[in-house]
């Protein structure tokens, strides 16, 4: 089994989905963990279990959409005398509305939460980073690497992040980056996800709902991570998309059209 005992890694997004998954493969591997998100009591319930595995467990809740929320989430790491090995990216946002019928605040939401949140973090803990040569792994989408229907912010915000981690990569070379992209996995991002409103539809997609397990998803991405992978595709016959795209663009683009956006 890999091993990453007596390191530890910072999750945003750590309370549910992927991130709680992966929260759990670092832990198993005797990874330290430090999960944040908005919401104490799933972090708590994270966090136990997390310690159940023999590590040292924290949680602390941050807003990324707001700076002065990650300010102190830095300034909590910094006087605690945390140094990170591992930073994983996961905190996120979807959404499910045509591009001309969502309200330009929720393209703005989505940057901010999928994009901005995660650069400022970074920017944030750079003198650790180029010290310590952390392992940033970010959670991406196969929206990240082609357009799709009903997801025109989403798809943005996950284009964003693939040129900021591929240059930073590029830039610095004490830094590593892995770019996971999954597929559609059996969580509740389609639940959470936007209208053109800014409300939660409350829906789970049936291609969600029949999506690749979330436990899978997180094993494949550690694996990943450990190797030290730039990108991973992870997921279910849906990410046969990425090659189309690539290779057979008019393919793609034949399916993309009359292929369920839910």
């Amino acid at each position: 089994m890999l091993e990453f005992k007596g390191r530890t890694a910072l999750i945003t997004g750590g309370g549910t989905g992927i991130g709680e998954a992966m929260a759990y493969q670092y832990a198993k591997r005797g990874c330290n963990v430090i999960l944040t998100g908005r919401r104490i009591e799933v972090l708590e319930k994270v966090r136990k279990k997390c310690e159940e595995l023999g590590v040292k467990a924290w949680c602390k809740t941050v807003d990324v959409e707001s700076p002065a929320s990650i300010d102190e989430l830095v300034a909590w790491v910094r006087s605690e005398g945390h140094l990170l090995d591992f930073l994983l990216l996961n905190a996120g946002i979807s959404q499910r509305a045509l591009t001309l019928e969502t309200d330009i605040s929720v393209d703005r939401r989505l940057m901010e939460v999928n994009y901005f949140g995660g650069i400022y973090l970074v920017k944030s803990l750079k003198d650790m980073f180029l010290e310590r040569g952390v392992h940033i792994a970010v959670v991406s989408s196969v929206s990240g690497v082609f357009g799709f229907p009903v997801r025109s912010a989403y798809c943005a915000s996950k284009h964003a992040i693939h040129g900021f981690y591929e240059t930073i990569a590029l830039e610095y070379p004490q830094i590593k980056t892995t770019i996971i992209i999954p597929g559609r996995i059996h969580t509740d991002v389609s639940k959470n996800a936007l209208d053109g409103s800014g409300k939660a539809t409350g829906i789970m997609d049936p291609g969600q709902a029949n999506g690749y397990d979330v436990n899978k998803c997180a094993a494949k991405a550690i694996r990943a991570i450990a190797r030290e992978k730039h990108q991973k595709v992870i997921g279910g016959f849906d990410t046969i998309m990425v090659p189309f795209y690539k290779y057979i663009p008019c393919l793609f683009r034949l399916i993309a059209r009359n292929v369920s956006a839910r």
